[in-house]
């Protein structure tokens, strides 16, 4: 597996995963307040290629702040049916308004409106909060396309560390790291498991 560029065995597992059953997507992603204090949750990875890892959120949920005011992060997926995770570590970035914009248009309806309702992360009074704001939304866009909300849209993780972990018998697991090379390329390394 360990080649010169670990994107096109990322692709190979991402794919393989998809094919295995649903829930490919899931990652946990992690990241942390400025002083160092972790927090970790399950998203959605929409986009996977040399450029990085892609998820969407509210900019201003726990992990948007996190990631505004310390812009690192750590993605695991894990994929138990082929004894297989993947991790990777780096910065991340916003994606472009165009490429939030362009995602957010293949949401299903209800999930666009829920995007306008609900104030991510910030503690409410009762689910009837939610309901109010889904009718308001519904209110709004009436008869015509659902906008972005403009404090949601996607990041990008760009990795410097990718790691590719493969169940073997008697706990003698693949581990292949992949880590960025100064001046560009990747340096790669067997990790013992």
């Amino acid at each position: 597996m360990a080649t010169d560029d670990p994107w096109p065995q990322v692709q190979v597992w991402m794919r393989e995963a998809e094919a295995a059953g649903p829930g490919a997507e899931a990652v946990a992603l992690a990241t942390a307040t400025p002083d160092g204090r972790p927090s970790v949750r399950v998203v959605l990875c929409r986009g996977a290629d040399p450029r990085g890892f892609v998820f969407f959120t509210g900019y201003g949920s726990r992990k948007g702040r996190e990631m505004e005011l310390n812009p690192r992060a750590a993605l695991c997926f894990h994929w138990p049916s082929l004894g297989r995770q993947l991790r990777a570590e780096g910065d991340v970035d916003r994606v472009s308004a165009a490429e939030s914009d362009a995602y957010f248009a293949t949401r299903a309806r209800g999930s666009q409106l829920g995007a306008w309702a609900s104030p991510q992360s910030q503690p409410i009074s009762g689910r009837e909060v939610l309901e109010e704001g889904v009718a308001a939304a519904e209110a709004r866009f009436a008869g015509r396309a659902v906008e972005r909300p403009p404090d949601w849209g996607g990041h990008r993780l760009l990795p410097e560390v990718i790691e590719f972990w493969e169940s073997r018998p008697s706990r003698l697991h693949d581990r292949i790291r992949y880590r960025r090379a100064p001046g560009g390329g990747w340096l790669v390394d067997r990790l013992a498991p």
